[in-house]
């Protein structure tokens, strides 16, 4: 422990409700088990067996399949030609539209198909009026269908020249292998019912400033949507470096720290409480890695404390921009000649982002974590609301309020070192709206998040001074 901390009788005090000690029983098991703090140390959730069915039916065959059909239509520029049958982003777009809609003839009327865009003038590397369309594969939640969760990838490509739409940019990794993601994802998860609801996203004009995924999220904003969190897949397809070492089982997910759209009196509220590394967007980065580093996906995920790599950005960045928590996954370690490449060989080096360079057993793990990760959050109640840590008086106890919700069956207090990454205790608390834990605010860090009767559980709220 790296607490000192007054614990009655070596165990754990928790006051809930109306102030009711747990029971004593519970208190000497929990003392027995767990002697150096309050609550247990926290086991990570697994998937259960549905999700686990689910996700051995991702299949790396038809990832393959996807970003070679991708490939095929030569270039998918934003400017390329949207109505050559064959060639262009217009032909991507009908194309990954036509398999949506095949998944959602499966769902039962659950999932709708849309093509949501607009008109973009000239700016930046966008040379002329150029028609911006996302495709939107839409899942219902069965109980909680306001609550959203969204997943995506771009389909549009480049060459070495952002504004060339004529000669070929094959886009096989950067971002095919994002679109072959939410697209194996959507197919798998159309014939089940989420509690909450999924988008499962294709979106157009990120090479050019992110120009469909600020459409979608502004959208979204504009209809109050309560969009939780936002999985965004760029650059997932292949497992080796520049170097040639390769790194299979390791996927990179980027979360930035206090978000864009917070002000400076609400940045200096979050420094006084010591919250820099506990915005909802870093919330929703701990999560994934405790649901989604495990046996079912193969895969660990790195979270890497920052918006995105150096020099880059992504899709994830227009969400956060309108107040949404969002990540994004990235291969462990990239090759750049790979990447924004015109087709070529020079002294005998391949460049350009082709079809040979990609892992397609890596990029199925890749669409594991997602899936995982979405299922886990759509299943679960939302996270919390209204959480508040009580900072009137002078004490050694923490004392917790929040919002409740008639689709909790209980909650847990979750927390954790102030210095220390994850989550690393729990306390589980019941259906109340309040609890004390006898354990300094001064010293630590606390969550709260709510528990479903399916026993899914939400990421964490994180409270400020109330």
């Amino acid at each position: 422990m790296r607490f000192t901390t007054t614990l009655l009788a070596l165990g754990i005090l928790v006051l809930q409700g109306a102030a009711q000690l747990t029971s004593y029983e519970t208190f000497l098991q929990a003392a027995t088990e767990w002697p150096p703090g309050p609550g247990a140390v926290l086991v990570p959730q697994q998937p259960d067996a549905e999700l686990t069915a689910m996700m051995a039916q991702i299949d790396p065959a038809r990832i393959q399949a996807i970003i070679t059909k991708l490939v095929s239509f030569g270039t998918r520029n934003t400017m390329s030609s949207q109505t050559d049958p064959t060639r262009g982003i217009g032909a991507a777009r009908d194309w990954i539209a036509s398999q949506m809609q095949t998944f959602a003839a499966t769902s039962g009327g659950r999932m709708t198909v849309s093509v949501p865009g607009y008109l973009q003038t000239p700016t930046g590397s966008i040379i002329k009026n150029t028609m911006i369309s996302n495709v939107v594969a839409t899942l219902k939640g069965s109980s909680d269908p306001n609550r959203i969760y969204v997943v995506s990838g771009h389909y549009d490509s480049r060459n070495t020249n952002n504004s060339d739409f004529t000669n070929d940019a094959p886009g096989a990794d950067d971002d095919g292998s994002g679109v072959a993601v939410a697209m194996e994802l959507a197919r798998v998860m159309a014939t089940h019912k989420p509690a909450a609801t999924i988008m499962f996203a294709a979106v157009a004009g990120e090479e050019q400033g992110l120009f469909g995924s600020a459409f979608m999220a502004a959208t979204l904003k504009n209809a109050s949507a309560n969009v939780q969190g936002m999985l965004n897949n760029d650059i997932v397809g292949s497992s080796t470096g520049d170097d040639g070492t390769t790194d299979p089982f390791n996927i990179r997910m980027f979360a930035q720290g206090i978000p864009s759209t917070e002000t400076s009196a609400q940045i200096s509220d979050r420094i006084s409480i010591g919250a820099e590394n506990d915005s909802p967007i870093r919330q929703l980065g701990r999560f994934v890695v405790e649901v989604a580093s495990n046996a079912v996906t193969q895969m660990n995920v790195q979270m890497i404390y920052r918006p995105d790599r150096f020099l880059r950005g992504g899709d994830h960045e227009s969400f956060i921009k309108n107040g949404y928590p969002a990540v994004r996954f990235t291969e462990p370690a990239e090759n750049f000649a790979h990447q924004h490449q015109d087709v070529r060989v020079v002294n005998g080096v391949q460049f350009g982002d082709l079809l040979q360079f990609c892992d397609f057993d890596f990029n199925a793990r890749v669409a594991r974590v997602n899936g995982v990760a979405l299922w886990s959050l759509a299943q679960a109640p939302g996270t919390p609301k209204g959480l508040t840590l009580d900072t009137s008086v002078l004490t050694n106890n923490s004392t917790l309020k929040w919002t409740g919700d008639p689709a909790a069956a209980g909650y847990e207090v979750v927390w954790r070192a102030s210095e220390d990454a994850f989550w690393t205790h729990v306390i589980p608390v019941g259906k109340v709206t309040s609890t004390t834990v006898l354990l300094s605010k001064d010293n630590a860090q606390f969550g709260v998040r709510a528990v479903g009767a399916n026993g899914f559980k939400s990421p964490a709220a994180f409270p400020f001074s109330g």
